[in-house]
C-alpha cells in the first residue's frame, strides 16, 4: 500500500527562505539574552532526560527526588515539565516522584534506532504505560522512511498511538539522518497524520541533532497542519540543547512561526540533560549544579 502526502500538504521547502528566517530569529534571540522571564518559561518546558547505558534504579530515584524537592529549594521558579527515562526506569521515577504537574516520559518502541519487530515496539510501549509513563517518545522507522516505504513508517506510528490512547506520543524524526528539508517536512506530516501529539527533532544519539533549520521546517509543517486540520501538534527540539542562547532561539522560532499559544508545556518541550542547570545558573546569576552530578550537587 502506498501513501502520498504531496496532494494534501506542501512538501517543498525553499532553502533560501529558511536561511533568511533563521538569520532574523537569531537577531531576536540575541536581543533576548538575559531575559529572565523567558528563561523561566524555557525552564518550565524541559523534559529532564537521562538516557545512559549506566542508568539504574538509583538514577531514576535521584531524578525524581531532585524534581520533587525543587520547589522548596527554588521558590518562585516553575518546575520542569517532565522526567524522561528508559522504560526500565519508569517505575523508579513513579515510586519517588511527588511533584505535582510533572509528567513521566519514557522512550520506547526500540529507542534509539527503532530497529526491532513491531510486536516488540508495541509491547514495550504498553509496558512503559503500565509502569506509570504519561508520555511516550518513539522514533519513526527511519530506514523504512528513507526507502520510500511510508506505509510501514505510518502504520507503526498509528498502532503505537492506538495503544497509547490518551497518553501523549512524541515522534522523533531523527532529522540529522534525513537528507533534505523536504524529507524533514514530509516526515513531519507523516508523523502528524499518524496521530503524533508532538514531533521531535532527534534522539541525541546522532549528529547533527536539533538545529535551527530543522526546528523551523518542522514548525512550518505544524502550522500548515493546524491550518488544514484544526489539530495542534507540539514541538520538541532535543539533542545538543545545552545553553541559554539555543533555548532562546528555539523559543523564538516557535513563537514567530506558531504563536504565543504554543509557548507552554502542553505544546512545547526541550529534550535535554544539561539545560536545566545552565538556565538556573543564568536566571539566578550564579553557578548552579542542582540536577547534575552526585547527591552532593551544589545549589
Amino acid at each position: 500500500m502506498e501513501l502520498s502526502f504531496e496532494d494534501k500538504f506542501n512538501i517543498e521547502v525553499d532553502a533560501l527562505e529558511v536561511e533568511m528566517a533563521i538569520k532574523k530569529f537569531k537577531d531576536v534571540a540575541q536581543a533576548r539574552k538575559g531575559d529572565v522571564e523567558i528563561l523561566k518559561r524555557c525552564f518550565s518546558m524541559i523534559d529532564l532526560t537521562t538516557l545512559n547505558t549506566t542508568d539504574g534504579y538509583e538514577r531514576g530515584k535521584l531524578f525524581a527526588d531532585r524534581v520533587s524537592k525543587f520547589p522548596s529549594h527554588f521558590p518562585g521558579m516553575p518546575n520542569v515539565a517532565a522526567i524522561c527515562v528508559y522504560p526500565s526506569l519508569v517505575s523508579a521515577v513513579k515510586e519517588n516522584l511527588t511533584a505535582s504537574n510533572v509528567k513521566i516520559a519514557s522512550v520506547a518502541a526500540g529507542f534509539p534506532a527503532s530497529q526491532t519487530f513491531l510486536e516488540i515496539k508495541l509491547s514495550e510501549c504498553e509496558m512503559a504505560l503500565e509502569q506509570g509513563a504519561d508520555e511516550l517518545d518513539v522514533v519513526i522507522s527511519v530506514g523504512s522512511f528513507l526507502e520510500g516505504d511510508y506505509y510501514t513508517a505510518f502504520s507503526e506510528l498509528q498502532q503505537i498511538k492506538e495503544i497509547a490512547e490518551n497518553a501523549k506520543v512524541k515522534v522523533i524524526l531523527e532529522t540529522g539522518a534525513l537528507p533534505s528539508f523536504n524529507d524533514i517536512k514530509l516526515a513531519s506530516f507523516l508523523a502528524m497524520e499518524a496521530g503524533a501529539d508532538f514531533i521531535k527533532t532527534s534522539t541525541g544519539k546522532l549528529e547533527p541533532a536539533a538545529t535551527p533549520e530543522s526546528v523551523y521546517v518542522m514548525c512550518t509543517a505544524i502550522k500548515e497542519y493546524f491550518d488544514k486540520t484544526g489539530r495542534k501538534v507540539g514541538m520538541k527540539p532535543a539533542g545538543g540543547v545545552s545553553n541559554s542562547y539555543d533555548a532562546l532561539l528555539f523559543y523564538t522560532i516557535v513563537e514567530q512561526v506558531l504563536g504565543q499559544e504554543w509557548l507552554y508545556p502542553g505544546l512545547f518541550r526541550f529534550g535535554t540533560s544539561r539545560l536545566a542547570d545552565v538556565l538556573l545558573s543564568d536566571i539566578l546569576g550564579k553557578e548552579v549544579k542542582y540536577f547534575s552530578g552526585s547527591t552532593t550537587a551544589k545549589y
